[in-house]
């Protein structure tokens, strides 16, 4: 390929490039308004834009509290199966308490519960009181499964497509904490305080307030198995309708496999469309297909939502209304849709982070960026002359193609990742220093300025390419287990190493053809 072909090919690449980083100078609505530039550049991080940085805490004492829930369900099944009745038990956060009915039973019991390897037994005052707790290593295994579910549906709500609130950081912090770090917001995300527990029961009896309903049970007492939830208005508290139902759900939020939040123009009202899965599916149709003409309330995290009749069988799809606004009903959407948390959870630490504190980020950022630039080009110029200059232009270069290609993919701006772009106009000097070096060798050895131009390169392509690649690695490996600020320097590191490599070994050398490129000189500028 001709020497004019290849200039033509580098200048249009960095055309391109140039045109995609410089959407990044240039205001969201004038982006917005211009047809002609990119909607989207590079999204800056929390310590950039300002935002939302939280501490969440699981209450992981609610996981053992399920676990023994379950140990005790297991152990009533068991002792139903072998005949052996009378048992009650009494369950506290941490332990469950077994009263066997006589000695007899006692024994039968305590046998059993031998093959139980996840508890232990305690002994107690009463010797026929036998009580249990879990072993120290299913007691750890039962937190920290509590806490990667927690991540991962907190993860799962915060990487909806719907929710709007890209390059969030969700991570783990300690044993028994999770870190939320949001760009871009100044309140909470209601997704965050919502546990997500979805159940549909059908309606016993209901009235205005849960006075009225209690006056209408014999002796105002509400009968074993049932609870009473309410309605109540999201943005007044005020009651709107208590309801009498069983404890028990009759279908619950695990067999969903989609939400989608919905406009009735009917009732000109948002609502939230879900689809049941096979199973939930049959559980559903045959739930509606018995009560037609009943109230079927759905409760998320033990309050109602909506309680509409039902008018015949409902067997995959249904609708929630509720008098949502459309945010209430796209939160409530990416919370079905991401799943239930298995423990209740608690902002324990809410930080606004203002955008003010970001700007001056960038501001000092960007200045100590510009100040190192021009620092090395000075040196570069002053030590190596032509040769500098070349240096110079490839700098400015690999500045142009670094930044459209992270516009390109989008990627996330952080301060670490200004600490990185800073690292990169010393790494891209570095490479042409390499290369001038290995060319002065040549000349000191009595090659012609052509020749020493070639072999200058040819030796210093491979010590180049060893270097950055190490680099690479480790930047590759800083993204794989950083998170969130150390993410970001790692990604600018990435993409740095690699224009920087190409901007050397590319355009430098199309400069030395350029000149002298074929012209007999006894001399190069260097």
């Amino acid at each position: 390929m001709s020497l004019r072909w290849r200039f033509g090919s580098v200048l249009a690449l960095v055309l391109l490039f140039g045109y995609l980083g410089a959407a990044n100078f240039v205001s969201e609505e004038r982006r917005e308004a211009a047809w002609y530039l990119p909607d989207e550049g590079l999204r800056l991080g929390l310590d950039l834009q300002g935002g939302i940085h939280m501490v969440i805490g699981p209450d992981l004492d609610d996981a053992i509290g399920h676990e023994l829930s379950a140990i005790e369900n297991s152990i009533e099944n068991q002792l139903e199966r072998e005949g052996i009745r009378g048992t009650q038990f009494v369950l506290s956060p941490d332990r469950l308490v077994v009263r066997p009915d006589g000695s007899t039973n006692a024994e039968k019991i305590r046998a059993l519960l031998a093959e139980y390897e996840t508890v232990e037994i305690e002994s107690g005052d009463d010797p026929y009181e036998i009580r249990l707790r879990l072993t120290d290593e299913w007691d750890a295994d039962v937190r920290e499964r509590a806490m990667l579910q927690v991540l991962e549906v907190l993860r799962r709500r915060v990487d909806d497509p719907q929710t709007g609130i890209p390059e969030s950081v969700i991570t783990r912090q300690g044993a028994d904490r999770v870190l939320v770090q949001i760009p871009g917001v100044s309140r909470v995300p209601k997704i965050f305080g919502t546990t997500g527990k979805l159940e549909f029961k059908i309606v016993e009896d209901f009235a205005a307030t849960e006075d009225l309903l209690r006056a209408k049970l014999p002796d105002g007492a509400v009968p074993e198995g049932k609870e009473i939830v309410a309605e109540i208005d999201r943005e007044t508290d005020r009651v709107l309708s208590a309801y009498l139902v069983p404890q028990v759900a009759d279908i619950t939020g695990e067999y969903l496999t989609d939400a989608r939040v919905g406009f009735d123009s009917r009732f000109n009202e948002w609502q939230v469309n879900f689809t049941w899965n096979a199973d939930g599916g049959e559980i559903f149709g045959e739930l509606t297909g018995a009560n037609v003409n009943k109230p079927l309330a759905i409760i998320l995290d033990s309050q109602v939502y909506s309680a509409p009749v039902i008018e015949s069988r409902i067997s995959r799809q249904g609708v929630i209304r509720g008098s949502f606004d459309s945010e209430q009903a796209s939160d409530l959407a990416v919370i079905l849709r991401a799943g239930a948390l298995p423990i209740d959870v608690t902002i324990e630490e809410e930080r606004t982070i203002g955008p003010a504190l970001g700007a001056d980020s960038i501001s000092r950022g960007l200045w100590a960026s510009l100040g190192g630039l021009l620092v090395v080009i000075a040196f570069a110029i002053g030590y190596y002359k032509r040769s500098g200059l070349y240096a110079a232009v490839s700098l400015g270069v690999n500045l142009v193609l670094l930044l459209g290609l992270m516009s390109l993919f989008e990627g996330t701006l952080t301060l670490p990742g200004i600490a990185g772009l800073v690292l990169t106009v010393g790494m891209a000097i570095d490479a042409n220093v390499i290369i001038f070096e290995r060319i002065r060798e040549e000349l000191r050895s009595g090659r012609a300025p052509r020749a020493a131009v070639a072999t200058g390169f040819q030796k210093a392509r491979w010590t180049i390419l060893d270097a950055n690649l190490t680099t690479l690695f480790t930047a590759i490996i800083l993204f794989n287990y950083g998170t969130g600020p150390i993410k970001g320097f790692a990604v600018t590191l990435s993409v740095g190493i690699l224009t920087s490599v190409f901007a050397a070994l590319v355009l430098t050398r199309l400069l030395y053809e350029w000149y002298p490129g074929q012209r007999p000189v006894e001399q190069l500028s260097i």
